[in-house]
């Protein structure tokens, strides 16, 4: 496999290329990272015997691939679906008792006593956001730059009428038409 300007790949570059590379809505990303998480939990629950710390390092990633997922326009949505997943899926590792408040109470603690694992998590959801929409942006500011370069000498040799206010109101005047009052342009 080569680059474009004819460079070999690095291998791990071959590889992350054939990886899949879907482009979710914010929607559709918060609930993969939601979907996931919570299959995580209850796998966790069955093998793990419901351990917080598995559950946290399996976080990283699904927190990862959810801001490389979601599509460009909706990359903010990132940081904000990931802890709400971390939520959803950390309820069936919560444990808890009687009925619905004592698993409520569980899973708000569970919150607080893992919440490195969910700062960690949006963290890296965060940080690659950023990334990708800096790189976006630079993008389109690269893409943009010559065709304003190449414009600006076109529009200056399109248009030899004299520029500037003072040769617009003369040609008006020239013509027969009274100038505006400030208030009235």
């Amino acid at each position: 496999m080569r680059a474009p300007a004819g460079r070999p790949v690095p291998p791990a570059a071959g590889v992350l290329r054939r990886l899949p590379n879907p482009r979710l809505t914010g929607i559709g990303a918060g609930l993969f990272a939601a979907a996931a998480m919570f299959l995580t939990g209850c796998l966790d629950w069955l093998l793990f015997d419901e351990s917080p710390v598995v559950f946290g390092v399996l976080f990283l990633p699904v927190s990862a691939l959810t801001a490389l997922w979601v599509r460009p326009a909706d990359l903010v949505t990132a940081p904000i679906g990931v802890p709400i997943a971390f939520a959803l899926g950390i309820a069936p590792i919560a444990g808890g008792t009687g009925g619905l408040g004592g698993r409520t109470m569980a899973v708000v603690t569970a919150l607080a006593v893992h919440a490195g694992w969910l700062y960690g998590g949006t963290l890296v959801a965060g940080l690659i956001a950023s990334v990708r929409k800096v790189r976006l942006m630079r993008a389109r500011q690269r893409r943009l730059l010559p065709a304003a370069h190449t414009a600006r000498p076109a529009a200056a040799t399109a248009s030899p009428a004299p520029a500037g206010r003072a040769a617009g109101r003369a040609a008006g005047r020239a013509a027969g038409q009274t100038p505006r009052r400030p208030s009235q342009r």
